[in-house]
């Protein structure tokens, strides 16, 4: 069951290869793939349609994993969907693929060099009896499948039990991430299921949380500025106390960004010395 903490919500480490419900026709499966940036495992979702079933985010490629996945979908599997193409969701989805001889679909420029979807997707699509958003931020191919009954699949651009990494261009965007922050909060979803962790049963309440969460980060990085130019490490060490070494390269990437966007809104100057205040 989640648990509820500020605007967090955490759920107690559930089984791995069994299917869970949420509701008729959705279930997830969760990966064996714990970890800091991960949490329990990343969810994999098997979605009923009328031509079949879905499996959005394969996750790892851990054997396990990949039969409980096809045990739950058998016959009727007839797509296999990704939200984006980072490792922890890509990982098993050609495997799952070359056994089911199912094709795999995801965003039509696919952010990873040595991957590219046989089925490339757009903004607006629909497969699956899903409908395509494209979101890019956390990384610039990503994508959230939306149904038509007030479900939407949120991959990593919102989970309740932590905020995403927004790494700095070309890898991501924190300008496109906000912006799609508020096309999500505005819509009249439901229930918003994410690739890690709980369902969110109240998902313009936690989105918006996450907005506040982003411009207060941003306004304390803007703090720690002043008219003498500091180096990107004294920045870090003084906007991110008592940090745990594993979140240390989240912790960087997420910095740069907001940095970077300062910069862009006139708000920061990076020169030979480092960065400084710009008011």
């Amino acid at each position: 069951m989640a648990r509820r903490r500020a605007w967090r919500l955490t759920e107690a480490p559930p089984p791995h290869g069994v299917p869970l419900p949420v509701r008729d026709g959705i279930r997830r499966i969760v990966a064996p793939n714990p970890g800091p940036m991960t949490y329990h495992g990343t969810n994999s979702w098997l979605v009923d349609w009328d031509g079949g079933t879905a499996i959005i985010d394969p996750g790892c490629d851990d054997p396990g994993h990949l039969d409980a996945l096809l045990a739950e979908a058998g016959p009727r599997l007839s797509h296999i969907l990704l939200t984006h193409t980072h490792r922890d969701h890509l990982g098993g989805a050609e495997e799952l693929s070359r056994r089911s001889g199912v094709p795999i679909a995801g965003y039509h420029a696919s952010a990873d060099p040595n991957f590219q979807s046989p089925i490339g997707l757009q903004d607006g699509d629909r497969i699956a009896g899903l409908t395509v958003l494209h979101t890019p931020g956390h990384a610039m191919d990503h994508l959230c499948f939306t149904a038509g009954d007030g479900v939407i699949f949120s991959g990593d651009h919102v989970m309740g039990w932590s905020t995403s990494v927004v790494p700095p261009p070309p890898f991501g965007d924190l300008e496109q991430f906000i912006a799609n922050l508020q096309r999500v909060r505005d819509r009249d979803d439901r229930l918003m299921l994410s690739a890690h962790g709980p369902a969110i049963t109240h998902p313009h309440e936690l989105v918006q949380s996450l907005l506040d969460h982003r411009a207060a980060r941003e306004a304390s990085i803007a703090a720690v500025l002043s008219h003498q130019p500091m180096s990107f490490e004294a920045v870090l060490g003084r906007a991110y106390i008592n940090l745990r070494p594993d979140l240390l390269q989240a912790a960087r990437g997420n910095l740069l960004s907001h940095l970077q966007k300062l910069k862009a809104d006139g708000r920061a100057i990076l020169d030979e010395d480092g960065w400084r205040s710009a008011g």
